[in-house]
């Protein structure tokens, strides 16, 4: 009893946190004159490095007597929030001019400790009634005529809130950090340092339902709005030349190969048959290593879902702009919601390629993506603790993601397998399969797999490559990304391409009497994704200012699982559609 009762609350905390991240937005706070309106400090960084953060009093800054932590929920954990209450007081209207924080002794050791993150461009960052603020803790000056004797480190002493209200709402915050109110901190040796902060509210018409879209403009600009516009030009019209392509294959081609087929019925002569009709007896013989085919067809259908899943919440307007730790969160639990259909999708169709090592089809497909991607975090969170970054996971969050997966994802997917399993479904072939198999006739280089896979990827990365530079800023920068709808418009005609790109292929790998189909459909579907790694190279050492091993580590640990992750999925689209396709056009013939 005991035992449900833990599971039954561990359940229900996960969908509070979805529910408290998504409705984090539509909080209607509202304050008096002179109430306390509370400001959290997050965390600190350097500016070209957004993963690598640290908590806020990492460095000494002036802090309380005890620091108090803000409750965060797992999606705030998982993006590295560490929210604490920070010693200034701003109160709701309560203008302050030059009101003292504190008067700090700065040792030799603080000198040297705000030296090295000042030299690293660092930021901080705070939230004032959910509203993310920025700025930079100090700068320094490097070595040139007026300064012979070496580079200059000034730490800002000052910082100004600018504050904007309508009525008892606060809409708008602004923070500004005057270079004029700072202290040298070259020498090593103690500086008795006055920390300011000034306050000014001003009052704004702007409503608060409203007071979030300024964080969106920085991609709704007018240039910006050409660039997503020319990139969904360019997909559309990548979309009506492959499908005037295949429907010219299909009425020109496919059309002359049925006729030509039907007149052929009663010939005998094996010797002299060629095209695809001929390896009828081949083309639905199963595919070599079972378990590994519908374990990726499994994990990529679960991924697909995913996605769907994602942008539906994206599109009613779950992630607002800093709804920290939402999408995050949104991911995880969709993720172990959905594991029940990985196992039915892969089990199922194990059953009807009349697999029976259970137990292995099962272990592949829960580690197939699992599997690495735990691996990963395992060694990224290591360098994250190395570093003692605010990314690093702390126990009792390892242990709640461990008790997700046990409780919901674990129970969803051995329930998916034992259905999927039990399932009574045949595999439909509309041809019998022969018993000894036709050999393949020696081909050229480029009829390869992985000469074909290079091929097959490009149109569908044409398809997102102009969208693919907005997505890696925000995820590796400080942008957000708010144009969901055209995100989705963009993933739907990436579907679509891969399908048709990935049917082209098939057919003409058939026309060539190669019957090895399965595998190809699924591997070329899924180049695409070797595609944007590649992008993400040169992303990485032309397009950004990433630097130091935490950092380059978090950078393409978590890219190779994303990408990864669109090789599972983008490979059983391919895979889903050439099946649809050849059993269409064997369908169409008579086969003995």
């Amino acid at each position: 009893m005991a035992g449900s009762v833990d599971k039954l609350t561990a359940i229900w905390t996960v969908v509070m946190a979805v529910i408290n991240g998504v409705n984090r937005g539509a909080s209607d706070h509202k304050y008096s004159t002179g109430d306390l309106v509370p400001l959290f400090a997050n965390k600190v960084g350097p500016f070209n490095n957004p993963t690598e953060t640290y908590q806020y009093f990492d460095l000494p800054f002036c802090a309380p007597d005890k620091v108090k932590e803000k409750r965060q929920d797992l999606g705030e954990m998982l993006n590295g929030d560490k929210m604490v209450e920070a010693l200034y007081k701003l109160e709701f209207r309560v203008n302050k001019d030059s009101q003292l924080l504190c008067r700090k002794k700065l040792t030799k050791e603080d000198s040297e400790r705000f030296r090295e993150p000042i030299k690293n461009s660092y930021y901080f960052q705070m939230y004032y009634d959910d509203l993310p603020i920025w700025g930079f803790i100090g700068n320094f000056q490097k070595e040139n005529k007026a300064r012979p004797n070496g580079t200059t480190y000034l730490l800002y002493t000052h910082i100004g809130f600018h504050i904007f209200y309508n009525n008892d709402r606060v809409i708008e915050i602004n923070v500004r950090t005057d270079p004029r109110f700072s202290v040298d901190i070259t020498e090593d040796r103690e500086i008795e340092a006055d920390f300011m902060y000034s306050v000014k509210w001003v009052e704004t018409k702007v409503p608060f339902e409203w007071r979030m879209d300024k964080y969106e403009k920085s991609l709704v600009l007018p240039h910006h709005i050409k660039a997503h516009s020319f990139s969904i030009t360019t997909s559309c019209v990548t979309v009506l030349l492959l499908t005037g392509i295949l429907a010219s294959i299909y009425i020109y081609v496919l059309k002359n190969d049925f006729v030509k087929y039907s007149h052929d019925v009663e010939s005998t002569d094996d010797q002299s048959e060629t095209g695809w009709k001929y390896i009828h007896g081949d083309v639905f013989r199963y595919p070599r290593h079972r378990s590994l085919f519908c374990a990726v067809l499994g994990s990529g259908t679960q991924l697909f879902a995913l996605v769907i899943f994602v942008f539906m919440l994206a599109l009613v307007g779950a992630f607002y702009p800093y709804s920290r730790g939402t999408l995050h969160t949104a991911l995880l639990v969709i993720y172990a919601l959905t594991s029940g259909i990985a196992g039915y999708t892969s089990a199922s169709f194990y059953t009807q390629l009349g697999g029976s090592n259970w137990v292995r089809n099962q272990l592949l497909t829960g580690c197939l993506f699992c599997g690495p991607l735990f691996l990963t975090f395992c060694f990224l969170n290591t360098v994250a603790m190395a570093y003692k970054a605010s990314v690093a996971l702390p126990l009792d969050t390892i242990i709640i993601l461990l008790l997700i997966w046990t409780i919901i994802a674990f129970p969803l997917f051995v329930l998916g397998c034992i259905v999927g399993k039990n399932s009574k479904t045949e595999f439909e072939a509309p041809c019998r399969t022969t018993k000894c198999p036709r050999k393949i006739p020696p081909l050229p280089f480029y009829r390869g797999t992985i000469s074909q896979m290079a091929m097959a990827g490009f149109l569908p990365f044409g398809v997102i490559y102009f969208e693919l530079p907005y997505i890696f800023v925000s995820v590796w920068g400080h942008k957000i990304y708010t144009l969901y709808s055209i995100l989705f418009i963009i993933f739907i005609i990436l579907i679509i391409v891969t399908a048709l790109v990935i049917i082209a292929f098939t057919y003409l790998q058939l026309a060539v009497e190669d019957h090895e189909w399965w595998w190809r459909s699924m591997l070329c579907g899924g180049s695409t994704g070797v595609y944007i790694f590649g992008y993400s190279l040169y992303y990485y050492f032309t397009r950004s200012d990433l630097t130091g091993l935490m950092q380059t580590s978090f950078f393409f640990g978590y890219n190779a699982c994303i990408c990864y992750g669109f090789f599972l999925m983008l490979g059983t689209v391919g895979f889903r559609a050439s099946l649809l396709f050849v059993r269409h056009i064997y369908h169409s013939i008579k086969c003995d």
